[in-house]
């Protein structure tokens, strides 16, 4: 979450403020909440259900679609219903600046956090209208010539490539084991692409894109919430999942909550750890190796210990 946004004079009394002020109260209320969410980021194309729109603006639901679709109609952001995303046109702008020199420590900002978005019809025409105020050094999209190919990192875990293998053997993938960097600067458990049942890194890939249209709706922040999950924890962890462009499936989630039990924890507690590891995934057998490496980036333990010390009923005069 940001520490704070720019929100200028001209949301007022320029043009396209003066059609939002036309456009009713709705419209204002919408907009300024786009331009200072809670989870909008600098680039101003970020997700956003309408749900949460309704909840933190207090429009309800009915009044949060009438303010997003004037807001739309007033040429200030646009909204796509199938990814929930948001792009706000002229965001980035205001929040980013005009004009980044190639030496700027914000370019490699930018590029990150334009990497890491959720699939969405404008992340080309976000590409198209930035690239060379930004420097932007690759683009997304469909059909896009800009976008370069991802490289996998080579494993370094035996043991984590047998698994690999075993799962492309029992899932009919093709894609190869990369390591995760740990947050020590060693290597973590690998999180490969499909060991938490979601199928290779890119699933459109084993067949040339041609099953694209048939792959399962993904689930969301709103979906990992109902089921008990920090919704920073999930927002984190659907970021990481994003970059490696392996969309959260039913499956992979069963999955996740599969070895959530086994390892002795909730599934939200799994996705906590997840999301502080940069794991795609989640398996029981990295979350032992974890324990006993004593890494700092440790979850909540299991059977009532917590970073060592057990838990102690001290209402009831327990022992010290």
């Amino acid at each position: 979450m940001r520490d704070y946004s720019k929100v200028g004079p001209q949301f007022w009394i320029g043009p396209t403020g003066k059609k939002l002020r036309a456009a009713g109260m709705e419209a204002q209320i919408v907009a300024m909440y786009l331009l200072t969410s809670p989870h909008a980021n600098m680039l101003g194309l970020y997700y956003c259900p309408v749900m949460f729109i309704a909840h933190e603006t207090g429009l309800g639901l009915e009044g949060a679609s009438k303010g997003l679709q004037r807001a739309i109609e007033a040429d200030f952001c646009q909204y796509d219903e199938a990814s929930e995303v948001v792009w706000v046109m002229e965001m980035a702008s205001y929040q980013v600046g005009e004009a980044l020199k190639a030496n700027d420590l914000r370019v490699k900002g930018v590029q990150n956090e334009y990497a890491s978005l959720p699939e969405n019809p404008y992340l080309a025409r976000f590409y198209e209208k930035y690239s060379e105020a930004f420097c932007m050094s690759s683009c997304r999209g469909n059909n896009s010539p800009f976008e370069a190919p991802l490289k996998p990192l080579q494993s370094q875990e035996q043991e984590q490539e047998k698994e690999q293998k075993q799962e492309q053997k029992d899932k009919g993938a093709v894609a190869p084991a990369p390591s995760v960097p740990g947050t020590d600067g060693q290597s973590s458990p690998a999180d490969p692409g499909n060991a938490d049942g979601s199928g290779s890194a890119d699933p459109a890939a084993a067949d040339g894109g041609k099953g694209a249209d048939k792959l399962p709706r993904a689930l969301g922040v709103r979906e990992l919430v109902a089921e008990g999950v920090d919704r920073q924890h999930a927002e984190d962890w659907l970021k990481v999942r994003s970059a490696k462009r392996a969309p959260l499936t039913s499956t992979a989630w069963d999955d996740v909550k599969a070895e959530a039990v086994k390892a002795g924890i909730t599934p939200a507690d799994a996705v906590k750890v997840s999301a502080t590891n940069s794991w795609q995934g989640f398996k029981a057998t990295w979350y032992a190796k974890l324990g006993q490496e004593g890494s700092a980036a440790r979850g909540p333990a299991a059977n009532g210990t917590h970073g060592n010390f057990t838990q102690r009923n001290y209402g009831q005069g327990g022992a010290l």
